[in-house]
């Protein structure tokens, strides 16, 4: 097999392909019944700029997933930091747009902070500590909130405008998403922090017998979350310019479909922020999609699931096939082996 065939080879068995290829396909046909999905006025900046809140999310999630873990308070965190950039801006007449923004993440960074702290220094479980600071993060935007909402009204126009301007034709929400899934890409691809996560999700124990800083690995993921929760948070309230205590619920179930659904597994270890943001655009794609077509809403959300399980079981089959695999080669004699590679 010659080099090109092979890594060609390589590229087809690739989750990211199939989710890929899965886009395409759902765009199709969403096309071929309504065309205006993809060629009416808006439906190309659609496509861009419908999955970029929850490709944040997603990718998010699958820093904190590859470690073994997940962080369920991430739709609770963009509530929390999209009603306080919203208040800001009408607490504080005038103040610079740009301060607001950053007060709004830095908001996110310091809920991902107390995740951070309880679950690697206190050594709670990551689904507990999570599924308790939802609630906490929830309740006090709906304790903040009550009844009240931030309107278009009360936010300053070049604010707004990043929710519906575009950079050569790209939204600026697609923008910022793109450029925080190729950051998170480069750390987990060639830094030795990054590198080590996957250590980390693979075998937990071994890690720490290696002298890896586990504590401080998961700790930086937890804040990795809570910040991209956070930039989230900042541009929902961007985009939609209405901000109510119920903003992002429900998307945290949404970011851990994304990252399995992308080839994340879910017992840590293996998968990609690339997979896990084109999780987010299948679903966000799917849910545009099924309507075009006629579909109902209970059938859409049994999609979603059905997908969900279909990624689980092909991550446990290609796991037991990868294991068989290596017993094997173990049972090979190395003179069997040297043969065969030559």
């Amino acid at each position: 097999m010659s080099p090109a065939t092979s890594r060609l080879t390589t590229l087809l068995k690739r989750r990211e392909t199939s989710v890929a290829l899965a886009v395409i396909v759902v765009i199709v046909i969403a096309t071929l019944f309504n065309s205006n999905f993809t060629f009416g006025s808006d439906g190309f900046r659609n496509l861009l700029l419908t999955p970029s809140i929850l490709v944040l999310l997603a990718i998010a999630q699958a820093v904190v997933v590859i470690t073994r873990n997940i962080d369920l308070s991430v739709s609770a965190i963009l509530g929390l930091s999209a009603y306080a950039t919203g208040r800001m801006f009408t607490d504080w007449p005038g103040a610079p747009t740009i301060l607001v923004i950053l007060l709004g993440v830095l908001l996110g960074t310091a809920l991902g902070i107390i995740n951070g702290l309880l679950v690697s220094v206190a050594k709670v479980p990551a689904l507990v500590i999570t599924l308790g600071t939802l609630y906490i993060y929830r309740g006090i935007d709906i304790a903040w909130a009550g009844s009240t909402r931030i309107n278009a009204s009360d936010l300053p126009r070049d604010f707004t405008s990043i929710g519906t301007g575009s950079l050569f034709g790209i939204p600026w929400l697609t923008v910022i998403a793109l450029v925080a899934f190729a950051v998170l890409a480069y750390y987990l691809g060639y830094s030795r922090s990054g590198r080590d996560l996957y250590a980390i999700g693979s075998n937990p124990d071994a890690a720490k017998l290696y002298g890896l800083p586990v504590a401080r690995r998961v700790f930086s993921t937890f804040v990795i979350s809570g910040t991209l929760s956070g930039v989230a948070g900042v541009m929902y309230a961007a985009r939609y310019a209405t901000v109510s205590a119920t903003a992002g619920s429900g998307m945290e179930l949404d970011s851990v479909a994304a990252a399995v659904i992308g080839g994340v597994a879910i017992f840590g270890g293996s998968g990609t922020v690339l997979g896990a943001a084109l999780g987010a655009v299948l679903l966000s794609t799917i849910d545009r999609a099924l309507p075009t077509v006629g579909i109902q809403d209970f059938w859409q959300q049994a999609v979603v699931g059905a997908l969900i399980i279909g990624a689980i079981v092909l991550d446990r089959v290609l796991y037991v096939r990868n294991q068989k695999a290596l017993a094997r080669e173990r049972q090979t004699p190395s003179g069997d082996r040297e043969g065969a590679r030559s």
